[in-house]
Parts: C-alpha cells; sequence; structure tokens
C-alpha cells in the first residue's frame, strides 16, 4: 500500500435532535375509547456533506397511530448525526450514508418517538428495528429501474 493510500475512517462524530413534533387531533377524545392502535411508520433519510471528511445524516420518521379509523396522534422526528468519512470509495461511501449511519441513528430516533408519544399520555410505542440495507437496496434498484427507462 502506498503512502498516499489514506486507510478507511469512520467515526460518529455527534448525535442530535435535528426537528421533532407531535400533534393530538383527536384528544381528550381518543382517551375515553378502547385503545387498539393501527400504527404506520414512514422512513426517510438524507445526507449533506460538510466538507471534505464530515457528513449530516438525518434520518426523519414519521409515525401516524389510528384508533377505530380515527388518527390518534402523529409524532415526526428528525434525528441527525455528524459522520467521519475518509478512505472509502464512491460507493461504499454512499452505502455508509444510505444505511449504515441510518441505523447507527434509528435507535435514538425510535426512543425520541416513544418518549414523546408517553408525554402524551399514550401507551410506550416501540417501533421494531428496521432493515436499512434492505431499504437501500431497494432504493438503489429503483433508481436503476427509472435510470434504464430514460435510455
Amino acid at each position: 500500500m502506498s503512502e498516499n493510500q489514506t486507510q478507511p475512517q469512520f467515526a460518529l462524530k455527534r448525535v442530535y435532535l435535528k426537528d421533532a413534533s407531535l400533534e393530538t387531533p383527536a384528544a381528550p377524545q381518543v382517551f375515553t375509547k378502547p385503545w387498539q392502535p393501527e400504527v404506520n411508520l414512514d422512513i426517510n433519510t438524507r445526507s449533506n456533506k460538510l466538507d471534505d471528511q464530515h457528513f449530516e445524516v438525518v434520518l426523519s420518521l414519521t409515525v401516524t397511530v389510528k384508533n377505530e379509523g380515527e388518527a390518534a396522534f402523529l409524532v415526526e422526528v428528525q434525528q441527525a448525526g455528524i459522520f467521519l468519512l475518509a478512505g472509502l470509495g464512491e460507493a461504499e461511501t454512499k452505502h455508509t450514508l444510505g444505511a449504515f449511519c441510518p441505523n447507527l441513528l434509528f435507535p435514538y430516533a425510535r426512543e425520541a418517538i416513544d418518549n414523546l408519544a408517553s408525554k402524551a399520555s399514550f401507551p410506550a410505542l416501540m417501533l421494531a428495528p428496521v432493515n436499512f440495507d434492505a431499504l437501500y437496496a431497494q432504493q438503489l434498484q429503483k433508481a436503476q429501474a427509472e435510470a434504464g427507462e430514460t435510455h
């Protein structure tokens, strides 16, 4: 290995809550009904290059909980992190930013959502783990299929 080649480096520099919101449109009536929630989770990720080695990754989760067909509450959380990435190829960098980093941020986002739901007087809402590698692979396949359609 030549001296000019950089060893791969990865580090989580900071984790922070970028944005959070909670809506309880059916309160207080929702608390008088039997609780049989229907949970819907929407996930989105994005990354921003801060400098040559630092990236911000933002994991956005929107949880909509309905009870008896009516919106009981809606929680939106943007959990972010600053990551150091160096010495990786383009494909490795994209995979790290699109799958590995969101996987590290997810437990923090899940805890923030659970805390907001609890503070609104709803039962704890522990979201199931998410396979970000599978989501990233689906996103790549979709992008490749769309690229194939345009040619």
